[in-house]
């Protein structure tokens, strides 16, 4: 297939093309700064004044939709939050009308969210049949409007997919390499009182996930980019202990960790409990359905 990715330079961006060019298929990525092909990847301008990147995608089959300032930098300001969520807005506005402005339409479009559009819950279990509690935080406010504003694609007739990511695991960046390094320093331990829940994927099985999402025709509307075997935070950094034989120990406080991250400290003081209900009923295997095998291949491979 010819596939276009905006946010193709992020982490999960750079682990789908290898593998989507490992499976033969033709990548064209969105960016506002492009550059000479190189192999099956081409580049295409967008979001700058003038682009009319819709010229050169015309024969695209399938898009998928990543583009979003990172939630994990620096403090959540009033000027960060602003531009999390208007850097997804403007982005998924812009892909709808690339879609809307083609003569030949792509056969399925995957437009990212997260798991964060669940809210924070310790007791219920999330699936994608849930019903969608009320926006009542940061992140769950982003992504209703970032699911929100890709559904006139669904309207064209085009199969949408929503994948809601969760916690991803990867030596190559997200929240992994921040949450083990206290255990690296020997300094490991709970954060908050340990109760909520980490939905975790690996990095491996997220990018099956992608795959499986373009390519199964009878999938689509949420799809939950999780691991079936949540965790609670306390369960996980145990864990992470076990794999790298430190001991689990000096807890973070609620409170230092407020003062430390400010608004954005909700990301590992709450969570919720998000399972894969739709990939498992459609017969996806997962290669890492346990944190301690995900963890144990994180490191044995880094």
């Amino acid at each position: 297939m010819k596939i276009a990715i905006t946010g193709g330079t992020g982490m999960i961006g750079q682990a789908l093309t290898k593998r989507l060019l490992n499976e033969g298929h033709q990548i064209k990525i969105l960016t506002r700064s492009p550059k000479a092909a190189t192999g099956s990847i081409s580049y295409v301008e967008w979001l700058t004044d003038g682009a009319a990147p819709e010229q050169e995608l015309n024969d695209v089959d399938a898009f998928i939709h990543l583009a979003g300032a990172s939630i994990n930098e620096g403090r959540w300001t009033e000027e960060r939050k602003r531009v999390i969520l208007e850097s997804r807005i403007d982005s998924t506005k812009e892909l709808v009308r690339i879609i809307q402005a083609l003569d030949s339409k792509p056969a399925v479009v995957l437009s990212a969210s997260a798991v964060g559009i669940y809210g924070q819950d310790r007791h219920q279990t999330f699936s994608e049949e849930t019903v969608l509690p009320p926006t009542a935080d940061f992140l769950s406010h982003v992504c209703v409007a970032w699911e929100n504003l890709a559904e006139p694609i669904a309207e064209l007739g085009i199969r949408l997919v929503h994948p809601r990511i969760g916690v991803v695991l990867s030596t190559d960046g997200g929240a992994y390499p921040l949450m083990r390094l206290p255990y690296k320093l020997f300094g490991g331990g709970t954060m908050g009182d340990g109760k909520q829940w980490v939905s975790w994927v690996h990095i491996d099985d997220l990018v099956e996930l992608f795959l499986f999402a373009l390519t199964t025709e009878s999938v689509s509307g949420p799809v939950n980019i999780t691991a079936p075997h949540p965790e609670t935070m306390r369960r996980f950094g145990q864990t992470i202990g076990q794999v790298l034989h430190r001991p689990h120990w000096l807890p973070a406080p609620r409170f230092a960790l407020e003062l430390a991250l400010g608004e954005k400290s909700v990301i590992v003081l709450e969570g919720a409990r998000v399972i894969p209900k739709k990939a498992l009923e459609n017969g996806f295997k997962f290669r890492y359905a346990e944190l301690k095998d995900a963890l144990q291949n994180l490191e044995h491979t880094n």
